[in-house]
């Protein structure tokens, strides 16, 4: 290894004897006698409550560009004005494009560190308990600010129907947030059981202990901080620890079943680096280790949550079991969040580019109404190989690296790929120093020189490794790695490192490692319960040591729960059609005999073709046969293009796309006339060209597009072109389908009223894009009571923000003052022009939301809801808002004890899901805030959410749903709250 020396300070060369790693290894320690800390007996000042701080976002935001066309979209500029439509296919309001500029933030308070004094008990209480309730009366929220683990029913909370009337004010503070109650179970359907991927926990009986673990020096890594831990249980625990052996979060905190004999204590631990062969003194490294009593909860407070005889979870305690129980997986395979990976709990699969998957599994403990229990699920991530440097560029350039030199574009991907991965020499034998990439030298190897002693004498790189360690460098074409800060950086070259194995790849995965990862990760049901099976059993709960130490049982066998199965809605088609009414099956159903119930118009079209396997000639006869399709579906569309089909390179889609609109606008613009439909034909394979044609066809151009695959223009079967059919009617402003209760007005919480529908989510940059806006989506449903139609609006935020920060918001106008606008009035204006009502409910479904910003969301964005009540300027006629919070992120795979091949409804889960190859039923905990209303919840998420995702399918399955937002799959019930949440993009391939 080469380093570069500083001019200032010139010193001999050669490689560094100093890892720049600061992981160390494990080794002796030297005992040195622990200092006793002042245990008073008076009353003292804890370091940590567990009671979290208060969460504060930022202001600011970003503009979102482009333009809009159709009921679909709507994108916004920089600056609000008057909010213009230039869309068409609909009513005037609701195309076009219009603006968003900053945004707000919004914080939720929480409570303070406990502070001691003389009246205190002798230890703070990690967890206060609320009082216990037993009836529907509502409650406030303790001194915690996550919400309870329950999803818990609606409560309503009635808002003046008069517009002179002042609305309630809202809740300004996590602690005055009332949760709803759960008005009672649902009984619809057919009972059956199923079985879940949820393991019953025994509760146990013993007081935990908090305690503050300070490390110095400080260092980031977890695993050195579990390092120094593990040696200093290893030489005390039978000593000073008292025989208990604690549960260490690789933080900051320690926790224990019982009280530790000190109340503070300071240890040293010295850990010494493995011997890696070269013969040389291994280097120690000590550590100051203190450790002080924080906080004290006993497990009687979970119980009485369990038993509904307490208001408000005990998070900490959840989070203490969390911790014991991730203690051993920790210690044997990779963390990653809550989910664990290995290479050997299953086959390693290439993904392509030097990246491969890994099989691992997830786990949480839950609090559920059958008890507390343990969570599992399988699950796959992205690694890097642990390939020499070489062979992992020739991989990701995807060519033999030594035909030619590396171009600048080269330079660039490798510089970006290789940036934070770590790697080790293997020029020196045993001796494996590992090192952490910073960057790529500008020069080639054989240009770079470096100073060896202290009068700057200079040699060659190619030189210090010959003459050094006797290596000959054979790319010296090639740049060299920089490792270490960049003031000072040490350079390596590529062939003589291996990549580390066991780091995640945490960049942005491409289309064609994405599929490769579906693929992986796609299981029948069987063999998914198979693997959780067999996965408890590898982890042998009941040998783990630390879950005998806090008292924790886990059961071998999945949770068997009860469930029902809704019936199917109704479908209405045109009465053309020789089939008017539709029934589904078995989750499906065909367009065969059937007509959609108001077909688009599509006039003026033309064709792209991007596939070399696909003739022109091909193309044609393809385009034909999907126009005929839609003229029997319903539509009306003209079988001749505006132009003959075309084909070009995927390199050039920009350049083709924009000419060829320019070209069929320029033909059209004579008759006045618009061009209706993209048809663009990709090949399988197509990398980045799908994403990068939708980009330019919805924020440059404008146009409705519609992608085929070359597989299945070659094969033309009419199942296929019916439902390309389905999607191209949806797209230029048409109907499918509606359901029959909807046109008869029996749908709950809809048909009574004027309700409008919403439907939120945010979706953030990658992690390691620190730049990139984050992108909020609002749509609203556009007629009633259908609920068939939905507009939407897109705006772009603060990186990774997730209150939406454009719902509501204000600006100063020269002419009109104080001017009020945001994406909740331009909905809720949009459906008043549309249907020709004013909203009397709003129905506000939130997805994405973690634990730990229930009570920011919904503080936040409810409050932005309610400022239109005030704004008697619309008329709006608000007497209910109903807001649904989607849990993220909690993975439940449940299984029929029996198949049935029609949704499922479990009291204890729910789902409304044909179970199909590679799909799984997903827990999603819901919050219902509801104002106004005292209806019962099941009459909306039992039968409500159900014929939603009916109505709103661009295909005829399930699985082609859209619903409000990507695929918002949720339903309401009990102890489990299950459904199918298998996010998928709406990719019309």
């Amino acid at each position: 290894m080469v380093r570069k020396k500083r001019t200032d300070v010139p010193s001999a060369g050669g490689e560094s004897s100093q890892s720049h790693d600061t992981g160390v290894g494990s080794g002796r320690a030297t005992q040195r006698p622990p200092q006793q800390g002042g245990a008073g007996g008076g009353g003292y000042s804890t370091g940590r409550g567990l009671v979290p701080q208060s969460q504060q976002t930022g202001r600011g935001g970003y503009s979102a560009g482009g333009r809009g066309r159709g009921t679909s979209q709507q994108q916004f500029a920089e600056r609000p004005p008057e909010y213009q439509g230039r869309g068409r296919g609909g009513p005037p309001q609701q195309g076009g494009r219009g603006s968003y500029g900053s945004g707000r933030g919004s914080g939720g308070s929480g409570g303070g560190p406990f502070h001691g004094g003389p009246s205190r008990p002798p230890y703070p209480e990690l967890h206060q308990a609320t009082q216990p309730f037993h009836g529907p009366a509502s409650f406030e929220a303790g001194s915690s600010s996550r919400p309870p683990e329950h999803a818990p029913s609606a409560q309503s909370l009635h808002i003046p129907e008069e517009a002179g009337q002042a609305i309630q004010p809202v809740p300004s503070s996590s602690k005055s947030v009332r949760f709803p109650l759960r008005p009672g179970k649902g009984c619809t359907g057919t009972k059956c059981i199923v079985k879940a991927n949820h393991f019953f926990a025994e509760l146990p009986d013993k007081d935990l202990h908090q305690y503050d673990v300070t490390i110095t020096p400080e260092v980031a890594s977890r695993g050195v901080n579990r390092a120094v831990m593990e040696q200093l249980v290893k030489l005390y625990r039978e000593s000073y620890l008292g025989k208990h052996l604690p549960a260490y979060d690789g933080r900051k905190s320690l926790y224990t079943a019982g009280p530790l004999p000190f109340v503070s204590k300071e240890f040293t631990i010295t850990l010494i680096d493995d011997d890696d062969g070269s013969g040389m003194q291994r280097r120690e490294c000590e550590f100051r280790v203190v450790i002080k009593l924080a906080a004290r909860a006993d497990l009687h407070h979970l119980g009485l949550f369990l038993q509904g005889k307490q208001a408000d979870a005990p998070q900490e305690a959840l989070q203490v079991l969390d911790i014991v129980l991730r203690e051993l997986p920790t210690s044997r395979y990779c963390p990653v969040g809550r989910s664990f990976y290995s290479p050997y709990l299953g086959r390693r699969q290439s993904l392509g580019e030097g990246i491969e998957s890994w099989r691992g599994f997830y786990q949480s403990i839950r609090p559920t109404q059958m008890g507390l229990s343990l969570n599992i699920d399988m699950s796959s991530t992205a690694f890097i190989e642990p390939l020499p440097v070489i062979d992992f560029v020739a991989q990701l350039l995807n060519r033999d690296v030594s035909s030619r030199p590396l171009s600048d574009a080269d330079r660039v991907k490798i510089k970006k790929a290789l940036r934070g991965v770590k790697v080790e020499v293997t020029h020196r034998g045993n001796m494996r120093r590992k090192y952490r990439i910073s960057g790529l030298t500008s020069q080639a190897t054989r240009e770079l020189t470096f100073p060896v002693d202290e009068r700057g004498t200079m040699k060659s790189v190619v030189e210090y490794f010959y003459e050094t360690y006797g290596f000959v460098i054979q790319h010296t074409q090639w740049p060299c790695l920089q490792v270490g800060n960049q003031q000072r950086a040490n350079y390596l070259p590529m062939e003589v490192c291996k990549i580390v194995e066991g780091q995640r790849y945490s960049k942005r995965l491409n289309e064609r490692q994405i599929t490769a990862l579906l693929r992986v990760t796609c299981q029948r049901p069987q063999e998914r319960e198979y693997d959780i099976i067999e996965t408890v059993h590898q982890n042998a709960y009941h040998e783990d040591p630390h879950a005998k130490e806090f008292g924790i049982k886990i059961s071998e066998k999945l949770a068997s729960v009860e469930a029902r199965i809704l019936p199917a809605p109704w479908l209405k088609y045109h009465d053309t059609g020789r089939e008017k009414n539709c029934l589904p099956q078995v989750g499906q159903w065909n367009m065969m005999n059937k007509k959609m119930v108001n077909g688009g118009t599509v006039n003026n079209w033309i064709c792209i073709n991007f596939s070399r396997q696909v003739q022109d000639s091909v193309a044609l006869r393809f385009c034909y046969e999907l126009s005929q399709m839609c003229y029997i579906s319903g539509m009306a569309f003209t079988p001749e293009p505006v132009l003959p089909p075309i084909s070009a390179r995927p390199e050039q889609v920009e350049k083709v796309l924009k000419t060829r609109y320019h070209d069929a606008m320029t033909k059209l613009q004579t008759q006045r006339k618009e061009l209706d439909l993209l048809i663009v034909i990709l090949p399988d394979n197509n990398g980045s060209l799908y994403g990068d044609l939708k980009r330019i066809c919805e924020t440059d151009l404008g146009i409705v597009s519609q992608c085929c695959l070359t597989k299945h223009v070659f094969k033309m079967s009419k199942q296929y072109l019916a439902n390309v059919a389905l999607k191209i009617n949806v797209k230029v402003g048409g109907r499918n389908t509606v359901l029959v209760d909807a046109i008869s007005r029996r749908i709950p919480l809809v048909s009574d009223r004027p309700t409008i529908i919403f439907g939120a989510d945010v979706t953030h940059p990658h992690p390691g894009e620190d730049s990139s806006p984050s992108i909020a989506a609002v749509v609203a449903s556009q007629d009633w009571p259908e609920i068939t139609k939905y507009a939407g609006l897109v705006c772009a935020q603060a990186h990774r923000q997730e209150l939406i920060q454009d719902l509501f918001k204000t600006w100063q106008d020269p002419v009109r003052g104080t001017v009020s606008g945001g994406m909740i009035k331009e909905l809720l204006i949009s459906f008043r022009r549309a249907t020709g009502h004013k909203p009397q409910r709003i129905i506000f479904y939130r997805d994405g939301v973690s634990e730990g910003q229930f009570y920011q969301v919904l503080l936040y964005e409810l409050d932005a809801i309610r400022k239109y009540k005030s704004d008697t300027t619309q008329g709006c006629l608000l007497t209910t808002i109903m807001i649904a919070i989607l849990l993220t992120r909690v993975g439940i795979f449940c299984l029929a004890q029996w198949w049935t091949p029609k949704s499922v409804i479990p009291r204890s889960l729910t789902s409304t899901y044909v179970a199909m190859l590679g799909f799984r039923v997903q827990a999603v905990q819901l919050i219902i805030m509801c104002y106004g209303m005292r209806t019962s919840l099941q009459l909306m998420l039992c039968s409500l959410l159900q014929i939603t995702f009916a109505i709103h399918m661009q295909g005829a399955r399930d699985l082609c749903l859209s619903f409000p937002l990507h695929t918002m799959l949720i339903l309401l019930h009990s102890e489990l709250v299950f459904t199918w949440n298998q996010r998928l993009q709406t990719v019309d391939q």
